[in-house]
């Protein structure tokens, strides 16, 4: 029976890391596919083209007010021309609405909604005075599936953006996120980008001004977590036939197959991956079959959180969320109508990810009960510890790597050597407590467990040149220059609802 246990664990730790060495060498591939077709000198083209498909941005909002002002901010000074900005208050208890009526002067008006999804019931909806792209619907607390649903039924546009009300997104996103869309507007359904953390970096009225490693150790290992999970994870996987979540933090998507799909499931506390998931059987039972993808761009920043419990709830949500999407699309298992996302992707994703945890700190006990009652040999213990420990390290380093090749964000030899710390020191404590943060997320799964536990924020870190003050929203004459006369006359018809 030992012999066996020991098997198992030295072919699973064999097969995870080939696995993840694959993903690393598809990612790089990828990365350098993306650069090459990237033409920067097509953005003012496809900024000025009345043809440009609009895009309503979706952002779901509950108590986030020491956010919601900068992340709007972020959202309308985005460079696309026809975006409107639909922010969905879930029934905030604090002063999220109240900080978006003075920032934007709000007024409520009257809009026909399309109930295509059913949701909880809106309370009102508001367009801003100051800029008439933005509006805020104030709804009955449902839940952020809900509140999504609300902004699907809401928007009128082909293409919709689902963000997290606590991001901010760079100036260049929308066009980033769209290019797949442009090159092949058939059969690209959802495009997922890469999310980096705001912590440590310095904002001025919602304009990304610095990027630097934060104080908070916690918080380093995230970033060095987030690069892996973005870079060589998800860019790997679009090899794979494509990947199973798209981050909620930011995405875009076709609505008409959102809306296809029933929407978000607003009984699942991971519906960003749900929904993804959802999407690809429905798109792959297609003929001929459209396709999601990741694009390796980094174009938006959340907050990670500081605290232990914090990430506790973070990591312990985000594993529910797994495996209830998992369990609910079992179907999909090593299901030859699926392709590779069904023979290889999902059994992926079911053996490294969500029973991963638990595997790998069985490891963890096998060995220390091993060396305590003299069944494993201390040489090899300490060997595949050693191994266990070096490959890890270096799967990190590569991430690291990768991003300095790839976008050359963290200047400097000071953070640089930061976050190669980090990388190291990552497997001494931070990954195991991960891990049980995770197994006891699906313990929490099994016995039926559904909220969502708490989660509060900082706030971003305003850049020192920041001035007191509300800073004013683009002018016509700044927008001219973005777009051009012709993209601006059409962003503002859509914008007053004048652009179906």
């Amino acid at each position: 029976m030992r012999e066996w246990v020991d098997i198992f664990v030295l072919c699973y730790f064999i097969g995870l890391n080939a696995f993840y060495g694959l993903l690393i060498i598809f990612s790089v591939f990828e990365i350098a596919r993306r650069k090459a077709s990237q033409v920067p000198e097509l953005d003012a083209l496809v900024l000025a083209q009345a043809s440009t498909p609009p895009i309503s941005v979706i952002a779901p909002a509950f108590n986030e007010e020491q956010t919601i002002v900068d992340s709007v901010r972020a959202f309308l000074q985005l460079e696309y021309p026809h975006h409107q900005v639909l922010v969905v208050n879930d029934g905030s208890t604090d002063m999220t609405l109240q900080k978006l009526v003075e920032e934007f002067d709000l007024e409520k008006v009257d809009l026909i909604i399309r109930r295509e999804i059913e949701t909880e019931a809106i309370r009102g909806i508001y367009q801003s005075r100051k800029d008439a792209r933005l509006f805020v619907v104030d709804k009955e607390n449902g839940g952020k599936a809900d509140a999504l649903n609300v902004g699907i039924n809401t928007s009128r546009f082909p293409l919709i953006c689902c963000a997290d009300a606590d991001t901010i997104v760079t100036r260049k996103a929308l066009l980033r996120m769209v290019e797949p869309f442009l090159y092949d507007p058939r059969g690209v359904v959802a495009v997922g980008g890469t999310v980096r953390l705001a912590n440590g970096c310095q904002f001025r009225h919602g304009v990304l001004q610095k990027v630097d490693v934060p104080k908070s150790w916690l918080a380093r290992f995230q970033i060095i977590e987030y690069l892996r999970g973005f870079l060589f994870g998800r860019m790997g996987l679009n090899r794979l036939g494509g990947n199973l979540i798209i981050s909620g933090a930011f995405g875009l998507f076709k609505r008409e197959a959102v809306v296809a799909v029933g929407g978000y499931a607003r009984d699942s506390v991971g519906e960003d991956m749900e929904v993804v998931v959802k999407l690809q059987r429905h798109i792959l039972e297609e003929k001929p079959p459209r396709k999601i993808i990741h694009i390796s761009d980094p174009i938006a920043y959340t907050e990670a959180p500081e605290t232990l419990e914090l990430l506790g709830n973070q990591r312990d949500r985000w594993h529910r969320g797994m495996a209830d999407t998992m369990w609910r699309h079992k179907a999909m298992m090593l299901n030859p109508k699926y392709g590779p996302v069904g023979l290889v992707v999902y059994p992926a994703y079911l053996m490294f990810e969500l029973f991963g945890p638990v595997i790998e700190l069985f490891g963890y006990f096998w060995f220390g009960a091993g060396l305590i009652f003299g069944f494993v040999d201390l040489k090899f213990a300490i060997l595949f510890l050693i191994a266990a420990f070096w490959l890890g390290a270096m799967m990190s380093v590569q991430a690291l790597l990768i991003d300095n090749w790839g976008f050359n964000l963290f200047r400097g030899a000071k953070p640089r050597l930061k976050l190669l710390a980090a990388a190291v020191f990552e497997n001494l404590g931070y990954r195991q407590l991960t891990l049980w943060f995770r197994i006891r997320g699906l313990v929490k799964y099994m016995v039926g467990e559904k909220s969502w536990g708490k989660m509060t924020r900082k706030g971003f870190e305003r850049h020192p040149d920041s001035e007191e003050g509300v800073e004013a929203l683009p002018s016509p004459q700044e927008m001219l220059e973005l777009s051009g006369p012709e993209a601006l006359a059409e962003s503002s018809k859509a914008a007053s609802g004048g652009g179906e």
